[in-house]
């Protein structure tokens, strides 16, 4: 299939969009014409440019309101029509896209708009062109691909064929077993859109909300078999109308539908499919090799710290405190191992290579995480595929070069397995030390990452992981924080090895976003550890000297109302700062450190009786509790 997208989804004028296209490695355009309006240039400085980068303009979109006029109109749109052809002459474009009429005066009928596509197929044939028909979902008339493909058939002119949007399909929850049924070759152009499962009407929803395939709730795999099944090997293209896309880069969202173009494909997989032809049709398309399956992640195994000198010993004493104790030091480098229960940090405060110049950049963070995969090669593999950009540098003596790719703000996911040499990581880069004496706390693994940025970038990452790791997306949350709202996405594996939670927000006001000002960019903003009986580990922690978030007294008031706690367990849990969800059976007890050098912090939390939330009821208390603490940092404790 030729890969391709619509200028419409990116930001920037028609130059930047093309430039960026080409960039991202796509093949084709289709050419919006409020973009082409828009353009300072000629039509054929157009195909000059795109030619040049070595697009294919494979559409001019779109022609409304065309078949189904009255009398008094029809001529007029065939005019239209002959005047768009010119255009298209000019372009170097052999196909245009209409999409199913609006207009009010619009008359219904099946036949009626058969017999103007055919006479417009006549007339586009003597110019050598074809038509598509893309049935909207808000049409007058049309607006379920089954009626769309009907007036098509009936048409019956060669030049006249369909175009299948999978938006427009999935948000009226159409049945798509009817796609299997149309031949191939009369698909002239097949677009693709995800977008968040919305109530709403379907004109503001798709003009606003939709997304890249893997960003959204529709069903592009089911869609993408049945379109297979039809033996189509045209253009698949990309239909994007999404405000976070028109604020955002435009490289940066022309690479993210490549990416999604080759996830789609690759949900697809090298499976064979048997069309209504009874012709066996492989769903890959034979130019683009399969890749590895997406990576399984059996947890982190480590997180490391970009720290300078002078502040590393702040940290480490944190550390110490939490109950890790140094481990390892590095053979040749000023960088340190901390443990605790099944949890590896990495603490570097070196004076050149990657986590310096992302100290320099960012100040004190989370610069890298190392994933425990079942195959780093093979993640790495698939990373390339995907266009994630790969990371090395420089090993010295007895290191090993862990496979690596850029991430989130800069900072790098390394990937680890348990073959050689990776398996000799710990001991072949550090020296063993010995153990310091403060008691460890009971933190036994990481229960997840939480990770705020810009929110224009927010689909983009969610697709990066996505794409690339085994991870199933949880229902989208809104979080209230005293300065606005924050979006919250959690994304993990079936069994709870890896838990990222997405965070972002347009108010500049918000925690999240003071962290992206203060951290220079998108990162890991805290880090949750686990614990079998927090009790213990807060009794520990005040042992150790940590001083945990203070929570408000009238938030333990509300317990005793809204639960079924015994007077004695609120008590417990106010004594020890402990917040307290409860859903189904399941309960989540959470504490919280203060922020670092204000910038990350530390949560930790038990899970009882499977618990799979995040505390979400709490994430207000927290919040406002921390930007009080952020204000009056000399409150004193209870």
């Amino acid at each position: 299939m030729k890969l391709s997208i619509a200028t419409v989804c990116l930001s920037g004028d028609l130059r930047e969009k093309l430039q960026a296209i080409a960039a991202a490695g796509l093949q084709g355009v289709e050419i919006f014409e409020n973009d082409l309006l828009a353009f300072d240039g000629t039509p054929q400085d157009v195909r000059r440019m795109a030619a040049d980068l070595g697009l294919d303009i494979v559409a001019f979109q779109p022609f409304r309101d065309f078949e189904g006029l009255p009398p008094a109109k029809r001529d007029r749109a065939f005019a239209r029509a002959e005047r768009k052809f010119d255009l298209m002459a000019e372009l170097g474009c052999t196909l245009m896209l209409i999409c199913s009429n609006v207009a009010p005066d619009s008359i219904g009928g099946i036949g009626r708009a058969a017999d103007d596509f055919r006479a417009l197929g006549e007339r586009a044939a003597t110019r050598g062109y074809r038509v598509g028909y893309e049935a909207l979902s808000w049409g007058r008339h049309v607006y379920d691909y089954r009626d769309s493909w009907e007036i098509v058939r009936r048409a019956d002119h060669p030049a006249i064929g369909l175009v299948l949007d999978s938006f427009h399909i999935g948000a009226r929850r159409t049945d798509m077993a009817a796609i299997r049924n149309i031949p191939g070759d009369k698909i002239f152009l097949v677009q693709l859109a995800d977008a968040p499962m919305l109530t709403m009407d379907y004109l503001t929803w798709g003009r606003h909300f939709r997304s890249f395939p893997g960003q959204g709730d529709m069903p592009i795999p089911e869609f993408m078999e049945a379109l297979a099944a039809t033996g189509y090997d045209g253009i698949l293209s990309l239909e994007i109308f999404n405000d976070q896309f028109r604020a955002g880069s435009t490289k940066s969202v022309a690479v993210d539908g490549h990416r999604s173009l080759i996830f789609a494909l690759d949900q697809l997989a090298a499976t064979a499919v048997r069309p209504i032809s009874g012709k066996t049709v492989s769903s890959q398309p034979t130019a683009r090799p399969a890749m590895p399956p997406r990576t399984r992640c059996q947890g982190t195994e480590f997180i490391e710290f970009s720290i300078d000198a002078t502040t590393a010993p702040q940290l480490e004493n944190l550390l110490l405190s939490l109950g890790f104790c140094q481990t390892g030091r590095h053979r040749s480098k000023s960088v340190s191992r901390w443990q605790q229960g099944q949890i590896n940090l990495v603490v570097n405060s070196e004076t050149k290579g990657f986590a310096h110049a992302f100290g320099v950049t960012h100040g004190a963070g989370v610069c890298a995480i190392g994933l425990k995969v079942d195959n780093a090669n093979a993640a790495l593999g698939r990373a390339r595929a995907l266009l994630d950009v790969p990371f090395s540098q420089g090993i010295g003596p007895g290191e090993i070069e862990v496979p690596a790719i850029r991430g989130l703000g800069g900072g790098l996911v390394y990937f680890i397995d348990g073959k050689p040499p990776l398996d000799r990581l710990w001991d072949s880069e550090f020296v063993p030390v010995p153990v310091q004496t403060k008691t460890a706390a009971g933190l036994t693994t990481i229960d997840h990452i939480s990770q705020s940025m810009h929110y224009e970038e927010m689909l983009s990452w969610l697709l990066f992981y996505t794409s690339l790791l085994d991870l199933a997306k949880l229902p989208e949350a809104t979080v209230l924080d005293p300065g606005g709202v924050v979006k919250s996405q959690v994304i993990q594996t079936a069994g709870g090895e890896l838990r990222l939670v997405l965070n972002a927000s347009q108010s500049a006001r918000t925690m999240s976003s003071r962290f992206l000002n203060e951290a220079f960019g998108s990162g890991v903003q805290h880090i949750a550890f686990s614990t079998n009986d927090i009790f213990a580990t807060v009794e520990q922690l005040k042992k150790n000297g940590v001083d945990l978030l203070r929570i408000p007294e009238n938030y333990y008031d509300d317990l005793e109302t809204k639960t079924e706690l015994s007077l004695e367990v609120i008590e417990r849990l106010k004594a020890a700062d402990i917040l307290y969800e409860r859903d189904g059976n399941g309960e989540y007890l959470q504490i919280y450190t203060h922020a670092f050098d204000d910038r990350f912090f530390f949560e930790i939390v038990e899970r009882r009786q499977a618990y799979q939330g995040f505390g979400a009821t709490n994430a207000q208390i927290r919040l406002a509790s921390q930007t009080r603490a952020a204000r009056n940092p000399a409150v004193p404790k209870r």
